[in-house]
């Protein structure tokens, strides 16, 4: 018909695949093994795993490392800076730290939190908190200005979901320093539980069966800030599976295996 103009069909755009060959004729980039960005930093393994809805029952077992430039942390300089930490975490009601110990690497805890954005907060106000107090310290020591990073990759965490995963976790946690033979050290000859641990906090020791009272410590000793357990299987459950020794010597991690948690 005069004076319509006939409408064109409108181009459809196609994405092309370019695979690259190189001048061997393998074929380059895609999705294939070993592709990606590779890992950073001699620790850096902790995988993304699918997260787990947290009912508020069940305690997390926790290990935590620090870089290597911020050296042994079984000092009383990093004592101080560690415990100013906790008392910070203690502040919140939805996440508890019940368990805690200090090695020359990495930290343990044991912790109950209502649910997993409770943790990742929690955790986050922790870490946050103890970078700060641990780089203030290396300050003071060494008269430099410091602010690298402090822990070196992300926490690995497990939900302990049986009474005798709690015991074992227990013990693993308070008598770690004899894995790694810290109470051979000089000033442990004093000492029958971890110094640089929360152990004197904990009532559960053999040894304390017949006592209404805990270890008792010296006047300039201050004690790790931990919270009194609110889960059944921190309060009483793990007793089903016999008292802890301040002497035993606890078993690898790979026995603490339960649920993963993502942070």
């Amino acid at each position: 018909m005069a004076g319509v103009k006939n409408k064109r069909a409108r181009k459809v755009q196609v994405q092309q695949s370019l695979p690259y060959r190189d001048k061997n004729g393998q074929r380059r980039g895609g999705a294939r093994k070993g592709a990606g960005r590779p890992p950073k930093g001699p620790r850096s393994s902790e995988r993304h795993k699918e997260r787990l809805d947290l009912t508020g029952r069940d305690p997390i077992l926790i290990t935590l490392r620090v870089a290597k430039a911020v050296g042994n942390l079984r000092s009383r300089q990093m004592y101080q800076a560690i415990g100013d930490a906790l008392v910070t975490a203690a502040d919140r009601t939805d996440f508890r730290i019940v368990h805690f110990s200090i090695q020359r690497t990495h930290l343990h805890m044991i912790v109950e939190a209502e649910t997993k954005r409770a943790l990742s907060r929690g955790m986050q106000g922790f870490l946050i908190s103890a970078a700060r107090h641990i780089n203030s310290k290396i300050v003071m020591s060494s008269g430099k200005s410091r602010r690298g990073v402090v822990f070196e990759d992300r926490y690995h965490a497990n939900v302990l979901t049986s009474p005798k995963q709690c015991r074992n976790a227990i013990a693993y946690v308070l008598n770690n320093w004899r894995r790694h033979r810290e109470h051979q050290a000089s000033f442990a000859s004093t000492w029958l539980v971890d110094p640089f641990s929360s152990a004197v906090n904990f009532g559960g020791w053999k040894e304390l069966e017949d006592s209404a009272f805990l270890f008792p410590v010296r006047k300039t000793y201050d004690r790790l800030h931990t919270v009194t357990p609110q889960t059944w299987l921190l309060k009483t459950g793990w007793i089903r599976h016999g008292l802890i020794g301040a002497t035993e010597v606890p078993g690898p991690s790979s026995d603490l295996v339960g649920r993963p948690v993502v942070r």
